[in-house]
């Protein structure tokens, strides 16, 4: 309704009392009071904000990824995913030579231009590095080792064997690779297929290795202690001034011993060495100049020493046969396999450790085992009682600094064992 409408129903008396009062509020609101104070002016501001330059988005790089697979090389891998065959040509030109030794597995990263040309790469080598190249402004590639560091944190670990090495472990949640340390660095030692009993224990401290606060690994054991059948093993990591590597006792002799005493993890002996065997195939009197070690075929075998392979192929009785000369005295033999590792080529040189072939049931076998013998001077010895050996100990200008890290290593581990602590610290 309007307000014309509206007033009608008013009388005239009414609306003009009305108008009349609401003069007087008017001159009592806007009248200067009793103490003659100047009316305050009220002043409108407008205040016109600075415009802020936006930056212009950065469009997201478009990475992709490929897997290297067996036979690979760049070539192949660039042609499979459309990129520039100039490309390979310049990084070949400019890059380290290491840089483009690519493995099964690897994982490469890169971001192409419209022509298919690369912008960036990254060829992963760890978690922690990757060889990283850019094209700069003027088309140029530049190269980099990229680098992160990691976090690494001691743990420490202790089991009582019931079983096996490798079972127990596992249940005490210790990892298989930290596992197959332990193996190799008491494996002089210990014959972890014979001389292993039931109460025997083991306690250790390694590393884990942590990345942004996620564990992506584990590193090396630091100590390790072994306690079989009554004898107490203590070995203790420690590199020298050239940055070599080694485990040593708490005097300072080393682990290392010049020959393996057992060239397969875990494997049971099923037979000795006896000069009167009954052969199991042949059943005649034959003398078994070996040890042979039952196991799952491919199961890995490794060469007991440092040596030269004389011998990879067929022979006769042995089927598939690695044999490595080390030095002049001694000589190792390894038979039935059921295939060779490409290291295990006649007129080679090995490392001990290293894998040579694989558990198999070739030649006169009736099952997959590893048949191995151990010569000296050309005459076969029993491989699990003839004395080994050792390698060299510490050397002189190292003792020192070896003796303060072995106690002090020795403290940290028997700080666990005591029951001292519970909780692990990084080590000084």
């Amino acid at each position: 309704m309007a307000l014309s409408g509206r007033l009608q129903y008013f009388p005239l008396t009414h609306l003009a009392a009305t108008a009349a009062a609401f003069v007087v509020i008017l001159a009592v609101v806007l009248w200067p009071s009793a103490a003659n104070k100047p009316v305050e002016e009220t002043r409108f501001t407008i205040e016109v904000a600075e415009s802020i330059p936006v930056e212009p988005e950065v469009p997201a790089l478009n990475w992709e990824s490929d897997k290297i697979k067996s036979g690979d090389s760049l070539s192949t891998l660039f042609s499979r995913n459309n990129l520039s065959a100039a490309d390979v040509i310049e990084l070949a030109a400019m890059a380290p030579r290491e840089a483009l030794k690519l493995r099964p597995g690897q994982t490469l990263n890169w971001v192409r231009s419209n022509d298919n040309h690369i912008q960036l790469l990254e060829i992963e080598i760890s978690p922690l590095a990757k060889h990283s190249f850019a094209r700069d402004d003027q088309g140029a590639l530049s190269y980099e080792l990229a680098e992160r560091h990691a976090d690494y944190r001691p743990r420490f670990a202790t089991a009582t064997i019931q079983n096996s090495l490798f079972l127990d472990g596992s249940e005490a949640s210790i990892p298989d690779q930290i596992l197959y340390q332990l193996a190799a660095i008491f494996g002089w030692d210990i014959d972890f297929a014979l001389d292993i009993r039931k109460g025997d224990t083991f306690s250790l401290i390694y590393d884990e290795i942590y990345l942004d606060g996620e564990k992506i690994g584990n590193g090396d054991i630091l100590i390790a202690r072994f306690n079989n059948q009554g004898r107490e093993l203590t070995a203790i990591r420690y590199e020298d001034k050239n940055g070599n590597a080694n485990y040593y006792n708490a005097e300072g002799a080393s682990m290392r011993k010049e020959f393996l005493r057992n060239p397969i993890d875990f494997a049971r002996i099923s037979s000795r060495f006896n000069l009167n065997r009954r052969h199991p195939v042949l059943n005649t009197l034959r003398a078994h100049k070996g040890t042979d070690y039952a196991a799952p075929t491919g199961t890995p075998i490794k060469a007991a020493g440092d040596g030269k392979v004389v011998f990879a192929g067929r022979k006769g009785g042995f089927g598939n046969c690695v044999i490595i000369q080390h030095g002049s005295r001694y000589q190792t033999l390894y038979a039935h396999l059921s295939k060779f590792n490409r290291a295990a080529r006649s007129g080679r040189n090995v490392k001990q450790g290293q894998v040579i072939g694989y558990v198999g049931s070739t030649g006169l076998a009736t099952g997959p085992h590893l048949h191995y013998e151990f010569r000296v001077d050309g005459v076969h010895r029993d491989s699990l009682r003839v004395k080994l050996p050792k390698a060299k100990a510490i050397a002189q200008e190292e003792k020192s600094a070896f003796s303060q890290k072995s106690e002090s290593m020795v403290n940290w581990l028997n700080s666990y064992t005591d029951g001292e602590d519970n909780q692990i610290g990084a080590f000084q």
